[in-house]
């Protein structure tokens, strides 16, 4: 082979390795914006879990409450 076509060889497999190293960067900007979504539903709902947990624990408390309230007037 030539130097011309060496070099013509190289770049264009400096090209491919550029166009897969793109594609590839693409593909990790969609996983990462993939993964942020993922994470902000996966707090929406824990947050939701927790409220329903603090409420059930208030609905707890007023069960709790009326069943001593019973208790004491038998």
């Amino acid at each position: 082979m030539t130097t011309k076509a060496d070099i013509a060889s190289v770049a264009g497999q400096l090209a491919g390795l550029t166009r897969t190293v793109e594609e590839m960067a693409d593909e990790l900007r969609k996983l990462q914006k993939d993964a942020v979504t993922q994470q902000e539903r996966s707090n929406a709902q824990q947050d939701r879990i927790d409220h329903a947990a603090r409420d059930l624990a208030e609905v707890s408390a007023r069960l709790q409450a009326a069943a001593d309230a019973l208790r004491q007037a038998l």
